[in-house]
């Protein structure tokens, strides 16, 4: 598949199970699932990831119709087949709202923990439960989205100034929806509709060239 593994929360390499340890070990962050990130997504490989999301019941987002010009650009997970997948993402690229050039946007599901979804927003992790526990008692969604059928609120993270972020809770996992530059942050205001592709991948899904905004190794 040209797989790049590393650890889901700060970027570092991983000493994989062994006699001394069960568990994928970054010397950073320690026991982790591990990120493996496709170098580029084509049908056989989100196939197979689209497998195993299923059988973990982990959703693979994905803005479904995808607006003109937009396609798939990006796929990660964290997990083996020994645990199962905590974590999935997905990237689409395409032009950004207000004919302001191009945008990506990086739809992440996963466990408590895991920490992807907060690195890639360029918070601080590893996920935003008190966050969000606090500014849900005191704030309205700042943004709301349906993911598969059901009216989700997300509310904005602080990020750097490269990105907006918004997170959320859907199908029992932590949703990050994670759009650059910034202003691209405006298409989570057009309430998008989420597409779980565990649940059905189009088979008219359109693939295109690595967006970059996906982690590799660092």
């Amino acid at each position: 598949m040209g797989l790049a593994v590393s650890c889901p929360r700060c970027g570092g390499q991983l000493r994989p199970p062994g006699l001394a340890h069960t568990e994928w070990l970054c010397d950073r962050d320690g026991p982790v699932p591990p990120l493996y990130t496709a170098r580029h997504v084509h049908p056989d490989v989100m196939g197979v990831v689209v497998a195993k999301a299923a059988l973990a019941g982990v959703p693979i987002w994905c803005p479904w119709p995808l607006k003109a010009g937009w396609m798939v650009t990006g796929l990660a997970w964290a997990g083996d087949d020994h645990t199962g997948l905590a974590a999935t993402a997905l990237a689409c690229s395409g032009p950004a709202p207000l004919d302001s050039g191009p945008a990506d946007v990086v739809l992440i599901a996963e466990e408590p923990g895991v920490g992807l979804g907060a690195r890639i927003a360029g918070i601080s992790g590893p996920d935003p439960g008190q966050y969000l526990a606090d500014v849900a008692a005191s704030q309205s969604p700042h943004a709301k989205v349906k993911a598969s059928g059901h009216p989700t609120p997300m509310w904005c993270v602080q990020t750097p100034d490269d990105r907006s972020a918004y997170a959320g809770e859907a199908k029992g996992r932590w949703l990050f929806a994670v759009a650059f530059p910034a202003p691209a942050g405006y298409l989570l205001a057009e309430t998008p509709i989420l597409h779980d592709l565990a649940e059905w991948l189009p088979a008219e899904m359109v693939y295109g060239a690595p967006s970059g905004r996906l982690p590799l190794p660092g």
